[in-house]
């Protein structure tokens, strides 16, 4: 370390997420099922229809991407002028996502941006999303994570920056007292 301050070395590997454990071999699982489902269906219908699939699921979500993205653009600009906030979401982020995964080579992918593109489905997703994201807020600590920690470089003479993280506790400060900024 630059500083010369001693660090005791890690006594234990720190724990692997589920996510971070099992994504590499869910995406390698779906890479495999998609490869091997093109072979099946250009086996039966042929080289060159695969070829259009893709093609036409390449073209297909370059055009969803574009309408929902300039449909989100006009929603923005709407509340703008009105003086007020975007109107939330109207599935134009599920409609981008739906846009992309049919943009991605494959038929798996294609089925589920085809899936993404049906009200109903976006409506489901969207509230699952939503319901999820509010059950792991509810779990976390208060306050967020900029009361927490704030980033702090240290610049040294000899040009370096030394990045690292600031704690600071709230111990004979009042409840509106403002902290001073730490970057210059």
């Amino acid at each position: 370390m630059t500083t010369g301050a001693p660090t005791a070395p890690p006594t234990a590997r720190p724990r692997r997420s589920r996510l971070r454990r099992y994504l590499p071999l869910g995406i390698a699982a779906w890479l495999v099922l998609e490869i091997w489902l093109l072979t099946q269906v250009a086996g039966a219908a042929g080289g060159l229809t695969v070829f259009l699939l893709l093609v036409a699921g390449f073209v297909a979500g370059s055009v969803v991407i574009k309408r929902a993205g300039r449909r989100a653009f006009q929603n923005l600009n709407e509340a703008l002028q009105r003086g007020g906030s975007p109107a939330r979401g109207g599935g134009n982020g599920l409609m981008m996502l739906g846009g992309l995964l049919l943009m991605i080579p494959g038929l798996i992918s294609d089925a589920a941006g085809l899936l993404l593109l049906l009200p109903p489905v976006q409506k489901a997703v969207s509230r699952f999303t939503e319901r999820a994201l509010d059950r792991s807020l509810r779990t976390a600590a208060p306050g967020t994570l900029g009361d927490a920690f704030q980033q702090a470089r240290i610049h040294r003479p000899d040009g370096k920056v030394v990045q690292g993280e600031v704690i600071r506790e709230d111990v004979g400060r009042e409840p509106g007292e403002q902290w001073p900024p730490l970057t210059r």
